[in-house]
């Protein structure tokens, strides 16, 4: 893992049209109630089994939890799967909590 960015710097890379994967580990159903615009559902439980989903060539890839808690686990263990160790891999801190960005509903 390579950290935590903040609500700003994660706003800064997505308007620098940056290759920026924002991988949200909640439930299905709290991700289809909100979630960051092109971000992509990936569930705690599951991301284990689905990992091979992401793309390892992407600039960043950036996990999201509710409150930056559980997403600082889910960006080291992205970090460590093989095919992704070049890719950065950061938390989103303070989760969706601190993004003031915009909110996408439904899938």
């Amino acid at each position: 893992m390579d950290g935590e960015i903040s609500a700003s710097g994660l706003t800064d890379l997505l308007d620098s049209d940056a290759d920026v994967e924002i991988v949200d580990i909640r439930r299905p159903a709290a991700f289809d109630h909100g979630h960051i615009p092109g971000s992509r559902n990936l569930p705690f439980g599951r991301l284990v089994d689905r990992v091979d989903e992401l793309d390892g060539d992407a600039d960043r890839i950036v996990t999201v939890c509710p409150h930056g808690e559980s997403s600082v686990q889910a960006a080291r263990l992205i970090a460590s799967y093989e095919g992704i160790e070049e890719t950065p891999v950061v938390s989103l801190a303070d989760g969706l909590e601190g993004w003031d960005g915009p909110i996408e509903n439904g899938e």
